[in-house]
């Protein structure tokens, strides 16, 4: 039988349940201004993970126009952060 930590244990648990993804839903709150900075954090009302899709929402409209502009860019930081694909799209409201 082979051996696994418990952190392999629980990677491993994770990886194949919809827990992770529940999780990182909950993070991304924690981690937005980390990612994307304080002046964007500043300007965010909501961010969520929903269907590996990164749902943006926010009320200046330069912001959201700029925000759409850099999705792939966003995609990247996203993901790079969670160290896999966290996420595939990003909507902005």
């Amino acid at each position: 039988m082979a051996e696994y930590s418990l952190s392999d244990a629980l990677n491993k648990y994770l990886n194949n349940t919809p827990i992770k993804g529940q999780m990182q839903a909950a993070q991304i709150k924690q981690v937005w201004e980390n990612i994307m900075g304080k002046t964007i954090a500043a300007y965010t009302q909501d961010v969520q993970i929903r269907n590996k899709q990164l749902i943006i929402t926010c009320y200046a409209a330069p912001l959201k126009q700029e925000l759409n502009y850099q999705r792939t860019k966003i995609i990247k930081r996203v993901n790079e952060w969670f160290g896999e694909t966290a996420i595939i799209d990003v909507v902005v409201y």
